[in-house]
């Protein structure tokens, strides 16, 4: 096993507080986001806590040593072979959708043997309505993401100089994706590897899982999302926006078509973990919206290589790197409606909320204003918080506490 695995504990304790837990141990993610490096580390695991090699079963099953094992019933037999009869084996699966009806030998392994499973992959079909019916309750979802701030700090190599701030506009510039480390910020080759990875996602986990989907209207989309990060969209005005440039379809009923059309592209995007949709709740009213939402890249390193790298966004920058993070955190997020101000997050745990403002700076008296208006008006007594790259004596206006970004995310 290469020694040059990118260490991601947080995710590895995810997996051994599951160990020998029934329940099918999925992690999902974006391609080369780190899913098989943290299979090898469990690997790993197992092997130093004295589990002994022929009681763990590991494949890739994108190798081509795997190519005859395209459907459910020749992978059941080649696996059965392999499982011997006393203690429990350890069943380790990369990129598992490459067999079709997955889920129904992951199913009979359960019933069959003492085996205790995990599964990668790269598309949210993974988890589709019939693996969710066939293992209702008896799978645990691990979400991956790319390298956090903090995670880059620790694989990233540095000039002795270089100051805090100047780390982070690397971060901001490169994103997280853990092959990075290997180019050490050389711009061309890690926009080369970026531009490599961001191909493939869309040929193999959008373009062939919907052969019906049309490659310029996808990158049109994409593009179109990048340039609107955090910006409030929906299906309906994305369509209007390209089909008044000429790139939808033409016609009778041009915007309702583009709507649809839109919707089902972003829903591809989603499903390949490129883009995350969030809504929109009302806070006053407690309900969810069915209308606009905004949409979040996985990484901004792919963002501005589609785009070009430019500072000038930064507010909608910051705004995705904050919300990659509370995902990290393991918050459920929405955009929060307060009147006809807005909240860029309303982040939930069981027991906890917080709502967030993201600025690029709060020394000008109406960006201030306008910051805190949204979090002045919600009447509840949970943690209101604003962001920015500010370094100021002032922590908090009127009991909502004000941050420097690095500071939070380095907490």
């Amino acid at each position: 096993m290469s020694s040059e695995l990118i260490d991601r504990p947080e995710y590895l304790e995810q997996l051994i507080q599951n160990k020998d837990v029934d329940l099918v141990k999925i992690v999902t993610g974006i391609r080369r986001c780190g899913k098989s490096s943290l299979l090898e580390l469990f690997h790993r695991y197992l092997r130093e806590n004295g589990v002994p090699e022929a009681k763990v079963i590991h494949m890739n099953l994108e190798s081509l040593r795997y190519r005859e094992l395209t459907d459910y019933l020749s992978f059941y037999d080649h696996v059965s072979e392999r499982i011997s009869g006393d203690g429990k084996t350890y069943l380790i699966f990369d990129e598992l959708q490459a067999v079709e009806h997955w889920e129904k030998a992951i199913e009979s392994f359960r019933l069959d043997f003492d085996v205790d499973i995990y599964i990668t992959g790269s598309n949210a079909c993974l988890l589709s309505t019939e693996f969710s019916t066939l293992l209702s309750g008896r799978y645990v979802e691990i979400r991956m993401l790319p390298l956090s701030f903090k995670e880059f700090l620790r694989f990233g190599e540095f000039g002795a100089a270089s100051t805090m701030d100047e780390r982070f506009q690397k971060y901001l510039q490169f994103g997280g994706m853990p092959i990075l480390r290997e180019y050490r910020f050389h711009e061309a080759r890690c926009n080369q590897a970026l531009e490599g990875i961001y191909s493939t996602v869309v040929l193999r986990d959008v373009l062939q899982r919907n052969p019906q989907a049309d490659p310029a209207i996808l990158q049109k989309i994409v593009l179109f999302l990048c340039g609107n990060i955090g910006s409030i969209t929906s299906p309906n005005n994305i369509g209007n926006v390209l089909s008044g440039e000429g790139d939808l379809q033409k016609g009778r009923g041009r915007k309702n078509m583009a709507g649809k059309t839109v919707d089902r592209y972003i829903g591809m995007l989603r499903d390949a973990f490129v883009f995350y949709s969030v809504g929109r709740y009302d806070v006053k009213g407690k309900q969810l919206l069915k209308t606009l939402g905004k949409n979040y890249i996985v990484d901004l390193g792919f963002r501005n290589v589609l785009l070009g790298y430019r500072d000038v966004d930064r507010g909608h920058i910051m705004e995705n790197v904050v919300f990659l993070e509370l995902l990290r955190r393991e918050y459920r997020v929405c955009i929060g409606k307060v009147g006809e101000t807005e909240v860029d997050f309303v982040a939930e745990k069981p027991d906890d909320r917080v709502y967030i403002q993201v600025t690029e700076s709060m020394q000008v008296p109406e960006t201030r204003d306008r910051e805190l208006r949204p979090l002045r008006m919600i009447p509840d007594n949970y943690e209101k918080l604003v962001l920015s790259m500010d370094r100021s004596y002032i922590h908090s206006y009127d009991g909502i506490k004000s941050l420097n970004l690095i500071d939070w995310l380095l907490a």
